[in-house]
């Protein structure tokens, strides 16, 4: 390794080494207003703190344990930095991974940690090779790296969303149906509910049963099946609750606005299919236009070149 790249790595482990130590003085980590309030404010467990499990976010929970601290540290500075908490929450909510926006800013961290660990590796790799003679630039792509680890996250997120709410649309007609069927048989609301939750599978019946403990426990039912229609961000899933709605509150025949909303979204759906047909179409003349017809154009043409080229 040529001596200015080893200088510069050196004082690059050096300085980190001195921000460790400097941040970890206890003058600088005084506890802020809020920490030392939350012990009074903050509604005492029955439970034992020892006791309580904690679900490990990595396969190996014993090195979680020891780098708690850092990761909470870590995970506070990327929050202020981001910022965004509520939208957030409410896409975990939308995805269903019961995860708290504390271990999704976790998680996030960790794969910004593994991107930023994998870019080191590769760089250090270079340079050792002498591949690269600016540690800068490689420096910049360590960090970009790190930043897109988290984005990765993010929009790995997002992608669960938007898996899940497709999930949730293709079962929508069978579940609208099952419901109409067991409200025409003679079951109230909250029967209906309890016989489609029964007897089907799948991410909408979770919903649904997840209504069903909410009504249970105290709640309306329109306030329950509400519930639903603010964890998705589906239309069809918020004009069936709002059509169920109506329909108890008013009295209204319920089977009929149950199998007029599988209806629809099955219409929708055969709508959806005739676009991404109409789309595949344009992207299959990719290929024909620029790979077919070029190669049949040369088929075409290259005896006849050929045959001139003799015949001069």
């Amino acid at each position: 390794m040529p001596p200015h790249l080893s200088g510069a790595l050196v004082g690059l482990l050096a300085s980190v080494g001195l921000l460790l130590a400097v941040t970890r003085v206890p003058a600088l980590r005084r506890p802020t207003l809020d920490d030392r309030l939350a012990p009074y404010l903050r509604d005492p467990g029955r439970t034992s703190r020892l006791l309580a499990s904690q679900r490990a976010l990595t396969p190996f929970p014993t090195l979680e344990r020891i780098v708690g601290p850092l990761l909470r540290d870590a995970t506070r500075g990327l929050e202020r930095v981001l910022g965004g908490g509520h939208a957030v929450r409410v896409r975990l909510e939308q995805a269903g991974r019961g995860t708290t926006l504390e271990e999704f800013r976790v998680e996030q961290v960790l794969w910004g940690a593994g991107a930023l660990l994998a870019a080191l590796a590769a760089s250090l790799l270079l340079i050792a090779r002498g591949s690269v003679d600016q540690p800068v630039v490689l420096l910049v792509g360590c960090l970009l790296a790190g930043a897109g680890g988290v984005v990765a996250r993010d929009r790995a997120l997002g992608a669960q969303v938007a898996r899940r709410e497709q999930r949730m649309l293709q079962e929508f007609p069978t579940v609208a149906e099952l419901l109409a069927l067991a409200v025409a048989a003679g079951e109230g609301p909250i029967g209906a509910l309890e016989r489609t939750t029964r007897t089907s599978r799948g991410e909408l019946s979770g919903e649904l049963a997840r209504a069903l403990a909410d009504a249970r426990a105290g709640a309306s039912l329109v306030q329950a099946l509400q519930g639903i229609a603010s964890r998705t961000s589906l239309p069809a899933l918020a004009r069936f609750v709002d059509g169920i709605s109506v329909a108890v509150e008013r009295g209204t025949p319920l089977a009929d606005v149950l199998r007029a909303q599988a209806v629809d979204v099955r219409e929708a759906g055969k709508r959806h299919l005739l676009e991404a047909g109409g789309r595949k179409e344009i992207a299959m003349m990719v290929p024909v236009v620029f790979l077919v017809l070029p190669v049949t154009v040369v088929f075409a043409l290259f005896p006849g070149i050929v045959g001139l080229s003799f015949t001069a």
